[in-house]
């Protein structure tokens, strides 16, 4: 529940940042025509990716055993392509997002496009809505309960579209870059265990048999059910019997990204930065 929650609330956060910010920048404007339109097109955009994950999951039911444990491995890795490049792109954008998000909103206005603003809020749920559906997912097939995985991930989306509002209203300000940090910690763990979870069934689909030795017996901790389970299986990925692959799969993956997104981010000082602004002049 705790690792599709999180997935629900940064995913639900972005869309809900772009939308809040083109629906005030409408209200503001007062040009409140368009925001039927705008609604309309993330309703769409919303639409659209329930389909694309009924689809998937269908399709997946209805295949043969291996089959299915193949599938799973390709929606498992596409889903840690699909959030490491997230947590690299936002480590550089985090701070200034929101920024960039209202220049690109002014800008669209001062071209008298507000149908720009419509299609940007629509492109930004329909991206959004894709990635959520993939990391979901691999998150319920790596999941010992379905249901609270669901559940974790509809609190997620509903707290995010919360905050939203809060920010179309303007109310509401998050420290951005602090906020994509911490979830971005957890979502590393997240990946690492998402990408152990392909591995284990990339053996059952019989794509992988390198690595296969026991080095370890957890079934007396994660046995499937309880809490514990739920945290180090649902969560971390942790099987209860590893393997040597496994492992060194999860250490590999996990190392370096906590490296990376926990190394302090250097800030330009303010004389290079107004250097640079002199050299630009």
């Amino acid at each position: 529940m705790l690792a599709t929650f999180v997935i629900g609330l940064r995913e639900g956060l972005e869309a809900a940042l772009i939308v809040g910010i083109v629906a005030g920048f409408l209200r503001r404007r007062g040009d409140t025509a368009a925001l039927r339109p705008m609604w309309a097109g993330v309703a769409l955009a919303v639409l659209i990716c329930v389909i694309v994950a009924v689809v998937l999951e269908v399709v997946s039911a209805d295949l043969p055993q291996q089959e299915q444990e193949g599938l799973e491995t390709v929606i498992g890795l596409v889903a840690v392509g699909m959030i490491t490049y997230m947590i690299v792109w936002m480590r550089k954008h985090a701070r200034s997002m929101r920024g960039e998000l209202e220049k690109a909103a002014e800008s669209a206005l001062a071209k008298g496009s507000t149908w720009a603003l419509v299609g940007m809020a629509f492109l930004a749920v329909l991206r959004e809505g894709f990635e959520t559906t993939v990391f979901l997912l691999a998150a319920f097939q790596s999941s010992t309960s379905p249901v609270a995985a669901g559940g974790g991930a509809a609190l997620g989306i509903l707290v995010a579209i919360g905050l939203g509002y809060g920010i179309y209203k303007g109310s509401v300000h998050i420290d951005l870059a602090r906020f994509f940090t911490v979830t971005a910690v957890f979502l590393v763990l997240v990946a690492a265990g998402l990408l152990v979870s392909a591995v284990h069934t990339a053996h059952e689909a019989t794509w992988l048999n390198v690595g296969q030795i026991q080095v370890a017996d957890l079934s007396a901790i994660v046995r499937p059910g309880t809490p514990i389970s739920s945290l180090l299986t649902g969560v971390l990925g942790i099987q209860p019997q590893p393997t040597l692959i496994e492992v060194v799969a999860w250490l590999i993956y996990l190392v370096p990204m906590l490296v990376f997104v926990l190394w302090p981010v250097r800030r330009p000082s303010r004389a290079s930065a107004t250097a640079t602004a002199d050299a630009s002049a």
